[in-house]
């Protein structure tokens, strides 16, 4: 038998069976979707910048910016604000992926603050008694056993130890301020919220009582104060992340996932207790010589797969062509076809399975890879083959949501920084004022298909695939930092930052303008068009040449800088959510 992709984008399954495939209703919207879109101008600075999701989050970390605070001490304040402003989307019960360039030692680090499966996970953990996945990814998604051990915390932390420059107490300064006294509801989140989405959301408690008092959503303007997340706070900046990865707040993590009203999970004292972010080796690659791009390696999917189609693309004739025109779409979408090919069978948590970075990302594979491409869509593509590795495409339920924002700080140091807690309001399970992530269902829900591993598949102690690209652009002759950008969207972040940049790099847009293009995705399945934009005008042409095309809210979240050729910053923020980008 073979099982399909159940990657989502805009889906609500009706069932998942192992040997057929699951309905799919593309008419119903996604956990993050489109609320609105707001024309936005760049912003320019000449000594620092912050873009991210939220007023108070770009405001948190311009602040510590301001004090003399280098941007990794910015990023810390920047996450804990989202985690109050934004709780739909990332928080400090999920899971991050930091890049960090010091300027001074001109050494760009990679941080994985990537959850982890419980120890006591076993390949069958979303698996019934009969070895069937669920039948309603509504089970795998919500309550405990989805929950993964949280980590960008502790990634902060490493980074801080090295790069930080105020004291870790005073990062938290603003958040604190702000759980305590309220801060103001967002249009975006009572928005989300009166959707109803989340099954779970108004059931489980205490994240009922915090998003729906007495019954009803949280309403835009209103001020939410969260005292119990300004006591967490507290003790971890005067304590560190012993305080959050030990005794009471961990118990607490613990007795939410294990005695979840839905789906009761397996994460353990002994999994927060031994939890360690890791730095990773950065994958890195020219693009038409001039620029050098960096990205997260695995078990992030994103950098390679993104370098996978950016030199795919320098194959072809993109760079001349209109942007977003009838033939740039095409090729965009075929080298995307190619690279998630390979992204489904092969990438994995490399401390786990092997996977052959190197020959996917080899100039002359992805040379000849590009020569698959003609001027019909050649359908479905097929994977690269490497040496004896063989493996089953991966059956993940990847979530729409996560959270992105980009720094640079006076010092000309750099972050580039998604954060997640997977699905909008991540698994609905609460516990100290902040949401608990359902990251595990970022594995396969099968460890194998006719005999052949899937290498994301569920392991004690490993760490899902992700689709996050946080990237940093450098220029290849003086390694000078020229653009940060990432993005949220599930598996479909990595077509938004590969867009961004070729709109960046190829067309020559400025930051802006690259984010507020009309966005064009393929996931190796069908080609879908921004709803409500002009690039649907394209279905009819596209379909001559051969595309199933579909009409689909694509609502990424990007935020990004550039550093311009005087030196200043200009700064951007998605037009499609409430983020900001604030300098001085």
């Amino acid at each position: 038998m073979r099982l399909i992709s159940l990657s989502l984008l805009v889906v609500a399954m009706a069932g998942i069976s192992g040997c057929s495939e699951p309905t799919v209703n593309s008419d119903v919207v996604a956990p993050e979707a489109a609320t609105g879109f707001i024309e936005k101008q760049g912003q320019t600075s000449s000594r620092y910048m912050v873009a991210a999701a939220t007023q108070e989050a770009a405001d948190a970390g311009a602040n510590i910016l301001a004090q003399g605070g280098t941007a990794i001490d910015a990023a810390v304040a920047v996450q804990a604000m989202l985690t109050l402003t934004e709780p739909q989307s990332s928080g400090i019960g999920g899971g991050a992926f930091i890049l960090y360039w010091d300027n001074s030692s001109k050494q760009l680090t990679t941080i994985d603050a990537r959850e982890r499966a419980p120890l006591a996970a076993t390949p069958a953990l979303f698996l019934d008694a009969q070895g069937q996945p669920p039948k309603s990814y509504w089970d795998a998604i919500v309550g405990g056993r989805s929950v993964g051990t949280p980590g960008v915390l502790k990634g902060l932390e490493l980074a801080h130890q090295r790069w930080g420059k105020l004291t870790w107490a005073e990062l938290f300064s603003d958040s604190i301020a702000m759980a305590e006294a309220g801060f103001t509801v967002s249009p975006r989140l009572h928005q989300l919220l009166a959707m109803d989405f989340h099954p779970g959301l108004r059931t489980m408690q205490p994240a009922a009582d915090y998003f729906y008092p007495n019954g009803e959503p949280l309403q835009a303007g209103q001020l939410r104060p969260n005292p119990e997340y300004a006591a967490v706070l507290k003790r971890v900046a005067a304590e560190g992340t012993s305080a959050f990865y030990r005794g009471e707040i961990a118990e607490a993590m613990v007795t939410a996932v294990q005695t979840s009203a839905i789906s009761p999970g397996l994460l353990s004292m002994a999994d927060l207790v031994s939890y360690e972010a890791l730095e990773r080796e950065p994958i890195c690659a020219t693009y038409r010589t001039v620029y050098q791009i960096c990205s997260m390696g695995p078990p992030s999917s994103g950098g390679i797969t993104v370098v996978q189609m950016l030199g795919i693309l320098e194959h072809t004739p993109i760079a001349d062509l209109a942007p977003m025109s009838v033939d740039a779409v095409h090729y965009f979408t075929q080298a995307a076809r190619l690279a998630y090919a390979d992204r489904n069978r092969y990438i994995g948590d490399a401390d786990y399975v092997e996977v052959p970075t190197a020959q996917m990302l080899d100039k002359a594979y992805l040379a000849k890879r590009a020569q698959l491409i003609s001027e019909r869509d050649m359908g479905q593509a097929e994977a690269g083959e490497f040496g004896l590795l063989a493996r089953a495409d991966d059956q993940a339920l990847e979530i729409p949501s996560t959270s992105h924002f980009a720094i640079i700080d006076s010092y000309g140091n750099a972050v580039s920084m998604t954060t997640t807690i997977e699905m909008g309001f991540g698994s609905g399970v609460m516990a100290n004022g902040y949401l608990l992530n359902n990251q595990l269902t970022d594995f396969s829900l099968v460890p194998e298909v006719d005999g052949r591993i899937v290498a994301n598949r569920v392991e004690a102690g490993k760490r899902p695939r992700s689709s996050m690209s946080p990237a940093i652009v450098f220029n290849n002759e003086t390694q000078e930092v020229m653009h940060v950008v990432g993005s949220p969207g599930g598996p479909n972040i990595i077509n938004y930052v590969a867009q961004t940049l070729v709109a960046v790099l190829d067309w020559e847009l400025d930051m802006q303008a690259a984010m507020a293009l009309p966005h064009v995705t393929n996931l190796n399945n069908f080609t879908s068009l921004e709803q409500g934009t002009t690039i649907t005008e394209l279905k009819q042409a596209l379909e001559q040449k051969g595309h199933e095309v579909r009409i689909r809210d694509l609502n990424s979240g990007l935020h990004g800088i550039s550093v311009l050729p005087d030196g200043r910053l200009f700064g951007g923020a998605d037009p499609r959510r409430e983020g900001a980008a604030v300098g001085n």
